[in-house]
């Protein structure tokens, strides 16, 4: 007996622009719907590196053009001025993508694998749209009535201003199994994105590795990008966006995979944030806009925290650490908070009502830690002892339940002493990030595994003898 399974990946040829030099990448989904996102750019290609960079000026009168690759080194003085060589601005520099004016729709058709037979399925068509010149010129469609657990093919199509064809990309993802279906689940999950910290010239190793798997879904838990030393302004903290997802690994991996995007401090502002911190340093950038721009650059529902059932057997929940928080600095004690107190009643409700065999709490931050001495932005920290030891309890009653981290940049997996809650650090997007760490400093009685190393965590649910 014949097996056919029809499908093609492909990248249709280019006719001229409208082009997708950022890709499309599918996320939020479930059994039924997937959110579609796509950006028109007016290159096939991100601006290279013998593109011009720009010019910061200080308060002190000095002035610096970095390199737009290598992590800058400012002058001691606060930012007064951004200039730029040529007329076109962010658009010109080194490594943008800039975007264009046009229309693009989507065509999605499950993809059988039918003995015997060969079944032709007339793929679903959404409406064109407008790209939004506001959003970076981006436009996100979400995808209804789908069938649970199903490849999925997707056709992105663009036509310019006077209805004449760009560029096509070709893709698929995988819909969630459904409720009751006990299937072999497999999901990745990966932090700490750093450009400068590329480990290939066409972006991160992690992307074609984990392609190798097949994973149904993949998780990145923020510091997708590092605004801090360069997002002096809101263009150019869409141009961190365009520079990062315009790297060949990159929109290979999301034309094949679905995704769930998280936010931490560096992908929302700067380093440790908050919503009252004040903005010194990052000049005319500020954490309201920051909010405003994730996600218009990632596939995103109405909440940032959510929680999505894979099948009989995971759940998983995905919570925001920065649009709630309470300062870093304040004093400790049940009025302190990171999650607040709607997402934190949220969580437990959702948690509670959960028939799953395995439940998974996805954090951009620490629950359990071990974290450094003088860290005091996450739950293991001392500063968020109360909320902490909060959460901890409540997940320590739960049955198979652990929790997954991002943030930190190295590996380890630990069982908090107290509660016995179980925390995996999944590591930055590559080894040239690691660190923050001393790969001699294991604590017994925490750590189970310390490496101080890149990569990324995968993990597999499964049945053996009808058991999970």
């Amino acid at each position: 007996m014949k097996t056919i399974s029809i499908f093609l990946l492909s990248i249709a040829p280019v006719l001229g622009a409208p082009f997708q030099a950022t890709g499309f990448k599918v996320g939020e989904v479930t059994d039924t719907t997937a959110i579609v996102w796509t950006r028109l750019t007016a290159k096939a290609k991100a601006n290279p590196a013998t593109a011009p960079t720009l010019t910061f000026q200080y308060a002190n009168g000095e002035t610096y053009q970095p390199d737009l690759k290598k992590r800058p080194k400012h002058p001691r003085s606060r930012v007064t001025g951004v200039e730029f060589p040529t007329k076109g601005g962010v658009a010109d520099i080194r490594y943008a993508a800039p975007g264009v004016a046009g229309e693009v729709r989507v065509l999605y058709s499950p993809v059988l694998v039918i003995p015997s037979s060969t079944l032709i399925i007339k793929p679903t068509r959404t409406s064109w749209r407008a790209v939004d010149a506001k959003a970076d010129f981006t436009q996100q469609f979400k995808l209804a009535g789908l069938a649970a657990g199903l490849t999925y093919k997707v056709v992105v199509e663009t036509r310019d201003a006077k209805g004449k064809a760009g560029q096509s990309l070709t893709g698929k993802f995988k819909t969630a199994r459904a409720k009751a279906d006990a299937a072999r689940v497999v999901f990745t999950v990966s932090t700490g994105q750093m450009f400068s910290d590329q480990d290939r010239p066409d972006g991160f190793e992690i992307y074609p590795s984990m392609l190798k798997l097949n994973p149904n879904f993949f998780v990145h838990t923020g510091d997708i990008l590092y605004y801090d030393a360069l997002a002096k302004t809101p263009a150019l903290a869409h141009w961190h966006w365009q520079r990062t997802y315009s790297r060949a690994t990159l929109v290979d991996f999301h034309r094949q995979v679905g995704s769930y995007f998280m936010k931490d401090d560096h992908d929302t502002w700067k380093n440790d944030c908050w919503p009252s911190m004040e903005g010194r340093g990052m000049f005319q950038f500020t954490f309201k806009q920051g909010l405003k721009i994730f996600p218009q650059q990632v596939p995103m529902g109405k909440s940032t925290y959510r929680t999505v059932r894979w099948g009989k057997d995971l759940q998983i929940w995905m919570v925001e650490g920065r649009d709630f928080r309470s300062p870093n600095n304040a004093p400790d004690g049940p009025a302190k908070t990171i999650w607040g107190a709607e997402q934190m009643a949220w969580f437990k409700k959702t948690v509670a009502e959960s028939d799953a065999a395995f439940r998974v709490l996805i954090s951009p931050t620490p629950i359990v830690g071990p974290d450094r001495d003088n860290k005091r932005d996450n739950h293991s920290n001392k500063v968020f002892t109360y909320e902490g030891d909060q959460l901890r309890a409540f997940i320590a009653k739960q049955k198979n339940m652990v929790v997954i981290c991002g943030d930190r940049h190295w590996q380890y997996l630990s069982v908090h002493p107290k509660t016995g809650v179980r925390e995996y650090s999944c590591g930055p997007a590559s080894n040239q990030h690691a660190g923050g760490w001393r790969q001699s400093d294991f604590r017994k009685g925490t750590h189970q595994y310390l490496n101080v190393t890149g990569g990324f965590l995968s993990g597999t649910v499964e049945r053996k003898g009808g058991k999970p």
